[in-house]
C-alpha cells in the first residue's frame, strides 16, 4: 500500500536500526524475549498476590455496579499493533468521534518478563499503573496475572460486538475459559516454513523436522514453551492434556533430533534470514515473519503440520487497578466491529479474531488498483492471515502451568536448546 511504514525496504531498515522494533520480526521476537528470559527466574520465586478462582456472575456484577464511563482511556500495546498517525487506518480517531473518550494510547509493553515485572510490585499493592487497558500475551505472564487476581472480569453483557463478531477459535481460550478476563487482539501460529529450493514436494509432517536427509539443515525455536509443543505434537500428544511424563516423552525425542545432529541451530527470530540463504531448509516458525516474507517477494512456504501446530494470542485486559475501565470496556467491544477489525488486520497483518473481514478485505481490493490491489489481494488469500477451519482445528495452546510445574517443565526442555 502507498505507506512508508509497510514498505518492505523500510521494514528491514527499522529492524536493523531498532532490533526488535519491526513489524517484519517485531511480534514473534518481542513474545520470545518475554518468554524464554524470564521463565526460570519467575518459576524460582514466589509471586506476592492472593490466588483466585473464576469469578462467579455476582462477582463480575458487583465490580461493574455504579462505574460509569469518564471519557478517558490509557493504553497500553506493543510497538506497531495500531497506526497511531491515523493518516490510512484512523481507528484512535475514529473510536473518539464515535464514544467522546479520549486515547492516550503508548507502545508501552516491550516484551512480557519486563512489563510483568514493572506493574505486579504495583498491582500486588493496589496502586494505580497508569493504564486502564493492556495488551499481554498467553502464558506464563498472563497466567500470574489471572492466578493472582490483577485482572477485572469482563462484563460480557457489554461486548455484543465480540458475541457477534468473534470467530469460534478465539472464544473460550483454554488459558482463559469463558473470556472472563481476555479478549484477543491479534494472533500468531506457530509451524513449519520450509524453503522450496531445497525441499522437494510439499512438507506436511512434523516428522519431517526428524527426518535423516535434513541433517544440519533443520531450524528449531529457542523457546521452550514452544519446541515442548513440537515436541508433544510429534509423539502423539495434545499439550493442554499433557504432563510429567508427556513431557518427559517429548523432550527424548526432542534430544535424540539434538544428538541425531539434525538441528543446525535453535534460534531466536534470526531463522528468517537463514531460511532465505538455504542454511537450513525447513524450520519451526512463526506466521507473522513468512508472511512479510512472502509479502517482500521471497519464494518460502507456511504450513501448520498434520500432528498440530501452535496458536498464540496477544490479548486485551483490564488491571484490576484501572481507573476507567468502563472506557476500557467499549474500546474492547468497539474493535470487534467488522469495518474496524478490518482496518485493524491491514495495517497489523496478523491474524485477526474476526473472520469476517476477509470478505470486506476482498470488497477493498476489488476496488483498488496498483500495489493497493495487490497487497490486499494477497492479504486476502493468505491461509497466514484468514487460516482454514482445518488449520485452526489442529492448532493448541501452551500448556498453562503451575509454578510446581513449571519448574519440572523447564528442567526438561531448557537444556535441550541451551546445552
Amino acid at each position: 500500500m502507498n505507506d512508508p511504514s509497510r514498505d518492505p525496504a523500510f521494514l528491514r531498515g527499522l529492524t536493523q536500526s531498532r532490533g526488535r522494533g519491526s513489524r517484519l520480526t517485531r511480534r514473534d521476537a518481542l513474545r520470545m524475549a518475554g518468554m524464554s528470559a524470564a521463565a526460570l527466574a519467575l518459576s524460582a520465586c514466589s509471586i506476592p498476590g492472593r490466588k483466585v478462582a473464576a469469578p462467579q456472575k455476582d462477582a463480575v456484577a458487583t465490580y461493574w455496579e455504579g462505574k460509569k464511563r469518564t471519557g478517558t482511556l490509557r493504553w497500553a500495546n506493543w510497538p506497531l499493533y495500531m497506526d497511531k498517525q491515523g493518516k490510512r487506518y484512523p481507528t484512535l480517531e475514529a473510536f473518539t468521534k464515535e464514544t467522546g473518550i479520549q486515547v492516550t494510547y503508548q507502545e508501552a509493553i516491550q516484551d512480557m518478563s519486563t512489563w510483568f515485572g514493572k506493574i505486579q510490585p504495583q498491582l500486588a499493592a493496589g496502586q494505580d499503573i497508569g493504564y486502564d487497558l493492556m495488551v499481554m500475551t498467553n502464558g506464563l505472564h498472563l497466567g500470574k496475572a489471572i492466578e493472582l487476581g490483577y485482572l477485572v472480569p469482563l462484563d460480557h453483557s457489554k461486548l455484543p460486538n465480540f458475541a457477534a463478531n468473534a470467530g469460534a477459535k478465539f472464544k473460550n481460550p483454554s488459558f482463559d475459559p469463558g473470556n472472563t478476563y481476555t479478549l484477543p487482539w491479534q494472533s500468531g501460529l506457530t509451524g513449519i516454513a520450509y524453503n522450496p529450493k531445497y525441499v522437494d514436494g510439499e512438507i506436511t509432517s512434523i516428522q519431517e523436522l526428524w527426518n535423516p536427509k535434513y541433517k544440519g539443515k533443520v531450524g528449531m525455536l529457542v523457546d521452550t514453551q514452544e519446541i515442548a509443543n513440537f515436541g508433544m505434537f510429534a509423539v502423539g500428544v495434545d499439550p493442554d492434556k499433557s504432563g510429567e511424563a508427556e513431557w518427559r516423552k517429548a523432550g527424548q525425542k526432542l534430544q535424540a533430533q539434538r544428538d541425531a545432529g539434525l538441528v543446525r541451530k535453535y534460534y531466536e527470530n534470526d531463522y528468517v534470514d537463514a531460511l532465505v540463504r538455504g542454511d537450513i531448509w525447513l524450520c519451526m516458525a512463526w506466521s507473522g515473519d513468512i508472511y512479510q516474507q512472502v509479502a517482500d517477494g521471497q519464494d518460502l512456504k507456511f504450513v501448520v503440520p498434520q500432528e498440530g501446530g501452535t496458536i498464540w494470542t496477544d490479548n486485551m485486559c483490564i488491571p484490576k487497578t484501572a481507573q476507567n475501565p468502563v472506557d476500557a470496556l467499549i474500546m474492547m467491544d468497539y474493535v470487534y466491529q467488522p469495518k474496524i477489525a478490518a482496518a485493524l488486520a491491514e495495517y497489523i497483518t496478523y491474524i485477526t479474531p474476526v473472520p469476517s473481514t476477509q470478505n470486506l478485505v476482498r470488497e477493498e481490493a476489488a476496488k483498488a488498483t496498483g500495489d493497493d490491489k495487490k497487497s490486499l489481494e494477497l492479504m486476502a488469500n493468505s491461509p497466514l492471515i484468514y487460516p482454514s477451519d482445518a488449520d485452526l482445528a489442529r492448532v493448541r495452546s501452551y500448556k498453562s502451568l503451575s509454578e510446581a510445574e513449571e519448574k519440572v517443565f523447564q528442567g526438561i526442555f531448557q537444556p535441550i536448546t541451551q546445552g
